[in-house]
């Protein structure tokens, strides 16, 4: 029972140290898809303003 508290604590550390990494930098293609949904998100701006 307490091998499995163990692995338990040991995988719960590794999954936050992994979403802590995660957060530092984005890479290029999180880059290039933020650039996207941006642009996506001007051009639904601009239909809408053109249709009012």
């Amino acid at each position: 029972m307490t091998s499995v508290r163990a692995l338990m604590a040991v995988l719960m550390l590794g999954g936050a140290l992994g979403l802590a990494a995660c957060e530092e930098e984005k890479g290029p293609a999180e880059k290039a898809g933020a650039a996207i949904d941006e642009a996506v998100n001007d051009t639904k701006r601009a239909v809408q303003d053109a249709k009012d």
